[in-house]
């Protein structure tokens, strides 16, 4: 009887929130390396959660990432990965295998991951969705000159119409991220960054980020080190001192953009623990860290 009734507080303390966010978009980023776990249980997870959301009239929009895949079929090919400031180094061979893997491989998987547990899920290839402009790096020890890494993309616009259409359809969009450029050609893109831009272009009310960390942590060497909430102001200090460094850069500053642009708040949240996108937005303590305005 008491696990019964532990049952249904649980229950209970959902509702409100349920209440609160019924019709709201919430995009979720799906990435990590629990996408390649050998537990079922873990890869499906967050796929669960995700119908769970559709169940309770939660209109949930999927970016997903695949980084290791990418660099798995790289090494196929013969190619190394190499990496600046978190970011993928792409010439154009790089971005064709990053696309064939993101859009023909991995999202046809998510989606059918998610239908196969009775969610209706519907997949778009990035370049259909995303257009981008080439990202030049900061070079620190040259201010004047900028670092060219090829075929990689900062997403500057979002072809909202198909994303609409399928929420308003009953579907949940599941997006690749790779993009077109100005010169028609293919480009890969930051998974979080392409999440930040389509949240702000959807006004979604929450942008989830998933990874394979328990947040952001104040010593990258303690897992228990996790910062529960941090401010936007916060973050340019938090980067200067070294707190957030490498692949969470492009994280954090797109969570800052997307609060700046009026999404409510930014989560970031283990994948590899289940349902935490659940215990993140329908507990009242939830998990990992939110980045607030």
């Amino acid at each position: 009887m008491q696990d019964l009734i532990a049952k249904a507080d649980t229950l209970l303390e959902a509702l409100p929130y349920i209440l609160k966010f019924s019709g709201a978009t919430f995009v979720v980023k799906y990435g990590g390396s629990f996408m390649d776990s050998p537990d079922e249980k873990i890869r499906t997870s967050v796929a669960r959660d995700i119908v769970f959301l559709e169940a309770v009239e939660i209109n949930p929009v999927v970016v997903h990432g695949g980084g290791k895949a990418i660099t798995r079929a790289m090494e196929r090919a013969g190619l190394a990965a190499n990496f600046i400031q978190g970011q993928r180094v792409t010439d154009e061979a790089t971005a064709k295998i990053a696309d064939d893997v993101l859009s023909r491989e991995i999202n046809p998987d998510v989606v059918k991951t998610i239908n196969a547990l009775g969610g209706n899920a519907v997949g778009f290839a990035g370049p259909d969705i995303f257009k981008c402009r080439k990202l030049l790096l900061d070079d620190a020890e040259n201010p004047d000159k900028k670092i060219d890494i090829g075929y990689v993309g900062e997403v500057v616009e979002v072809n909202v119409a198909p994303i609409k259409e399928s929420i308003w359809c009953g579907f949940t969009p599941v997006i690749s991220p790779t993009a077109r450029g100005e010169d028609g050609k293919i480009y890969n893109c930051n998974a979080d960054v392409a999440a930040a831009q389509l949240a702000i272009a959807l006004k979604a009310k929450r942008l989830v980020f998933m990874s394979d960390v328990p947040g952001l942590l104040r010593d990258p060497k303690r897992p228990d080190s996790v910062m529960p909430q941090i401010r936007t102001p916060e973050v340019t200090e938090l980067k200067k001192s070294g707190v957030i460094d490498k692949g969470m850069i492009p994280k954090a500053d797109s969570a800052v953009a997307a609060i700046q642009a009026g999404v409510e708040k930014v989560s970031f949240v283990d994948g590899r623990v289940p349902h935490a996108v659940m215990l993140e937005i329908f507990t009242d303590e939830g998990v990992g860290t939110e980045i607030v305005l």
